[in-house]
């Protein structure tokens, strides 16, 4: 009998990412930088910080749970706990008001850091659900679902930001009025008037995972601490047992900064760079993620076929030459085009490096690791923003937006190049499973 994930585990597990991402975009990506910077008059610099901070935190905190999560093979409760305090945070945000700083920068840290904190446990959760030679598959249905999420979030959001649908236009004002006095601290509407109900839709869509995925192979037994922390300063040194793990860790920094960066300052790119009018890039980002659910089933697809390594080698290349596009193209209509190819690519990365690393370590030590590419990663999210957010206000004054927010996307395609050569150094399982098959 197949010790594996049952098909309503599966689609459980998947539909997490389907709720995820809904406050990747609508917080992370679209609403809260644009209104922390644009609307509230804050700095690149002060909402950098705000970013940082979130990933310190993880570095400071997520790989020692990660270690006791190994010791108890347990990672649902902890996808539940932090889900539920970023969903709580995330709907503070809204109830702050414009005028309370303090406030909301703290409920955007606690937001931030709490929903990055979920992501390790719930990567570690996929080598209970499938074989090996169906994570790739199963990874690419994740990433697929979740953009999904990102689409049905934006429309579900937006009525609360302006009372329209993009391409459709204002709704009924009836209609409005009955769901802003539904949803709490949205009745003013705006950006401000976004963040409860992506809170709210963060925690509904969570719930599957909460009711029906289970720990599958749990340890009974009291918590060592000690040996917790002893585990999590070996990792790096167990790192080394395992060829090709700490290069692929030390990519994974350069890799997750850019796309973190780029993610959290793409929207301010299309408003000061690219001139977007105010709200337009709601509807920018919702058409761009429609090729990102077919272009993540692609990758899973490639993952199964040539290998989880050559996919994500191929999606940070294809990641430079775009970024290099969006620098050089002069019009709106051209970004379109730009945008369009990084929404096909946009899912390859979180599709391919989960079977990446899990190629790499033993299934058991899966946790753990998880939570040394996340703390890699996060660590890397501390300089990324702050790169940015740096060279946008030193240019900013004295050169204008366009030139200084396209350097700005330079140093991002920088660290891409920066993880391809690192990538060099990562065998590739795939090809090592066929030579053996083969004799």
């Amino acid at each position: 009998m197949s010790t594996y994930g049952t098909r309503l585990e599966r689609g459980s597990w998947a539909l997490y990412d389907f709720a995820n991402t809904i406050f990747s975009m609508n917080v992370a990506t679209l609403y809260f930088a644009v209104w922390f910077v644009e609307d509230l008059h804050q700095s690149n610099t002060r909402l950098a910080i705000a970013s940082a901070l979130a990933s310190v935190l993880v570095v400071l905190s997520v790989p020692l749970l990660g270690a006791i999560s190994d010791a108890r093979q347990v990672r649902k409760p902890w996808v539940i706990g932090f889900t539920v305090v970023s969903c709580v945070a995330c709907a503070a945000i809204g109830a702050a008001g414009a005028g309370r700083i303090a406030w909301i920068f703290a409920a955007y840290v606690i937001a931030n850091y709490t929903y990055q904190a979920a992501q390790p446990f719930y990567n570690a959760m996929m080598a209970d659900l499938a074989p090996p030679e169906e994570l790739g598959r199963l990874s690419g249905i994740g990433t697929a679902v979740g953009y999904l999420g990102t689409i049905v979030g934006l429309l579900l959001v937006v009525p609360f930001f302006n009372g329209a649908w993009p391409g459709i236009g204002a709704l009924p004002a009836g209609l409005i009025h009955t769901l802003r006095s539904i949803v709490p601290f949205t009745s003013q509407g705006g950006r401000a008037a976004t963040f409860a109900p992506t809170g709210l839709l963060f925690l509904i869509f969570s719930l599957p995972l909460f009711l029906f995925c289970r720990d599958h192979h749990p340890r009974a037994g009291a918590i060592q601490l000690r040996g917790a922390l002893r585990d999590v300063r070996h990792t790096l040194r167990d790192a080394r047992q395992h060829p090709g793990t700490l290069p692929f860790i030390i990519a994974s920094f350069l890799y997750q900064d850019a796309i973190g960066t780029i993610i959290g300052f793409m929207a301010l790119y299309a408003v000061k760079a690219m001139h977007f009018a105010a709200g337009s890039e709601t509807t920018l980002f919702l058409v761009l993620t429609l090729p990102a659910i077919v272009g993540s089933y692609i990758a899973g697809r490639l993952v199964d076929r040539i290998g989880a390594r050559r996919t994500l080698v191929l999606s940070i290349v294809a990641w430079i030459v775009l970024l290099l596009a969006m620098i050089a193209v002069p019009t709106q209509n051209a970004f379109w085009i730009v945008g369009l190819g990084i929404g096909l690519i946009f899912g390859w990365v979180p599709t391919a490096e989960r079977p990446v690393l899990l190629s790499l370590v033993p299934e058991e030590e899966a946790g753990r690791f998880f939570s040394l590419m996340l703390l890699s990663s996060r660590a890397a999210a501390v300089a990324g923003p702050l790169i940015w957010g740096v060279t946008v206000d030193s240019l900013e004054p004295g050169y204008g937006s366009g030139l200084a927010y396209r350097v700005a996307v330079l140093t991002v395609a920088a660290m891409f190049a920066a993880a391809w050569f690192v990538m060099r150094l990562v065998p590739d399982d795939h090809a090592r499973r066929r030579l053996e098959f083969e004799v």
